[in-house]
């Protein structure tokens, strides 16, 4: 009787127990490795959205004219043939932060491809469309001095992001009467952008320039400097230019500001016996722009300034500001450039 419970009771265990125990962990087991195949298709699919974003691709501007440039290094005063777009992401990174809002950065872009083409077709250099020294024409530095400028782990996004402003805006220029104008930029306004006129004496062929106010361009450090001199150091600066100079320190009439331009920039000094340009103070006494004043402290002269750069233009921290605020990079060349379209270059006459 006992052998026949046991064979019994095996019977059972062998038909029903042992298959569904199986059947469960066949379950377990499946639902796992979905679980884990649905991991790593997450993974995968992350790391091809992170490719992507990294490695965005631009479709090539058939430039019909300017696709290529010579482009003159002062330092060695050799000429290197480049395109285009690719000599643009040397300039808007020599010349804009990369951590700028994306809208100012692709304003920069555009003014900068605006201001090549206007120098090609009214050349300054011999055998080159353009230089890249910044006192001659527009500031450029190679991709590896860069990146080995830039902390390490931004390197990647930083240069991503320019090439996104420059290849994004492929083509696009700035243009008055069908013709690109003469695109000038700077730093930092102070408030308020500045006519050519009171910087280099001419511009009257330049309508599009004119006095326009930012605001917000006070939260940037460009915005604020301050240069201090003993009367000695500020008689013997002066001096280099004018040798017959002479100020009574005693006679605050001897060191005043005599006229102020539309953008409240100083136009002329006075320092004892001559009447100086404002623009001509800035470059003896190393000032970052011609928007100061002059006060006397503990015997010195004080030059307190507002903003950085000539003032012409579109002001870089300007167009940063305004992106901020939510305008995007036509609006900001729209603002600081007066009655001025953007158009593909190939649409020119």
């Amino acid at each position: 009787m006992k052998k026949i419970v046991i064979y019994f009771l095996m019977f059972i265990f062998i038909c029903f127990i042992l298959p569904a125990l199986l059947t469960k962990n066949d379950i377990a087991t499946s639902a796992l490795d979905e679980a884990n195949n649905e991991e790593e298709s997450g993974i995968n699919q992350e790391n091809q959205e992170n490719q992507a974003e990294n490695s965005i691709q631009y479709t090539e501007y058939n430039y019909e004219k300017y696709g290529t440039i010579k482009l003159l290094h002062s330092k060695t005063e050799e000429i290197e043939e480049v395109k285009l777009d690719d000599y643009l992401c040397n300039v808007v990174s020599a010349e804009m932060p990369a951590d700028f809002e994306l809208e100012a950065l692709k304003a920069q872009a555009i003014v900068a491809r605006t201001y090549t083409i206007y120098k090609i077709q009214n050349k300054k250099h011999d055998n080159a469309d353009i230089c890249d020294d910044s006192a001659c024409c527009q500031a450029w530095i190679s991709k590896e001095d860069r990146l080995n400028r830039w902390d390490e782990n931004l390197r990647e996004s930083n240069w991503a992001k320019i090439e996104q402003c420059v290849y994004g805006t492929a083509g696009k220029i700035i243009t008055y009467n069908n013709q690109p104008i003469n695109a000038f930029f700077h730093s930092n306004s102070g408030g308020a952008t500045e006519l050519p006129v009171n910087v280099w004496g001419g511009g009257s062929d330049m309508p599009y320039l004119q006095v326009v106010e930012t605001s917000g361009e006070d939260e940037y450090t460009q915005y604020a400097s301050e240069v201090e001199l003993t009367q000695d150091e500020l008689l013997a600066k002066l001096k280099e230019k004018y040798s017959d100079i002479q100020i009574d320190f005693n006679n605050d009439e001897d060191i005043k500001i005599l006229e102020y331009t539309d953008s409240n920039r100083v136009k002329t000094v006075k320092f004892g016996n001559h009447e100086i340009a404002g623009t001509e103070v800035r470059s003896i006494f190393g000032l970052r722009s011609t928007n100061f004043e002059i006060t006397k402290q503990d015997g010195n002269i004080k030059f307190t300034v507002k903003g950085y750069g000539h003032g012409v233009g579109m002001s870089q921290t300007g167009a940063d500001s305004l992106a901020k605020q939510g305008s995007n990079c036509e609006d900001i060349i729209h603002h600081f450039y007066t009655d001025v379209e953007i158009k593909e270059v190939n649409d020119l006459n």
